[in-house]
């Protein structure tokens, strides 16, 4: 049995982080060693992964995007995935509220001089309105595509017959049509890897369609376990991961 495995590379990362708060040891994931780990249909093992991602591109961290770049050489270099599907990286300036006033308080003083706003919220474009609302200019950030890419290569996939089962890592509820379409065909897996319930959504039942479906939490100890070596393709694994 021929299994394919999706993963939204972002809500993976957040979604393990978010459970685990901080610390090292579990971000040089080995997907193809973590989903084996889960493939547990009769006869099953993993012939595909598909990592789906974007490259950061963050000017006020540069090493950030360094080390993204060590880690998919390694994922290629080790065989730890068979295709890097890469989105984009959407950074934006915008103006968001850093604090209100409640009505009847006193403003504190660093609010009620409009020059000494800069200081106040260390150094970013702010201003406060008439109605005590503190904006500052902030750079937004956000990962883009990596969602339909899943969908896409998954629908591809189990269309073509390429697979006989699908993994999917991710609990963003975007997915819930490509994963119902695809349950009608093979069995499909999906892991969860945030501390956070199912997206409703992405719920369904075991014996529809195809049959066999399961819904799991990644568990974080196999996470620890699936590492990549520390050195591999030439990189080493950043420090703190």
């Amino acid at each position: 049995m021929r299994v394919g495995v999706y993963i939204d590379a972002f809500n993976v990362y957040y979604g393990i982080k978010e459970q685990l708060s901080s610390g090292p040891g579990w971000k040089w994931i080995d997907p193809r060693a973590l989903a084996s780990r889960y493939a547990k249909w009769h006869g099953s093992s993993i012939d595909r992964v598909v990592y789906c991602t974007a490259r950061v591109n963050d000017s006020s961290d540069p090493a950030k995007t360094q080390r993204q770049g060590f880690y998919l050489k390694a994922l290629q270099g080790h065989g730890a995935v068979d295709l890097i599907e890469e989105g984009y990286y959407s950074s934006w300036a915008k103006e968001s509220v850093m604090t209100m006033e409640p009505a009847g308080t006193r403003m504190p003083t660093a609010l009620r001089d409009p020059r000494s706003l800069l200081s106040w919220s260390q150094g970013l474009p702010a201003r406060r309105n008439a109605r005590g609302l503190v904006f500052a200019t902030v750079r937004k950030r956000e990962e883009k595509g990596s969602d339909v890419n899943v969908a896409t290569h998954l629908l591809v996939d189990v269309l073509e017959r390429r697979i006989d089962g699908a993994i999917v890592m991710s609990n963003d509820s975007d997915l819930a049509l490509p994963l119902r379409i695809a349950r009608t065909h093979v069995p499909v897996g999906l892991l969860n890897p945030s501390k956070k319930p199912f997206a409703g959504a992405l719920k369904g039942e075991s014996a529809e369609g195809a049959g066999h479906h399961w819904w799991r939490r990644l568990d974080l100890e196999d996470v620890k376990q699936c590492q990549l070596p520390d050195r591999v393709a030439g990189v080493s694994r950043p420090m703190g991961w």
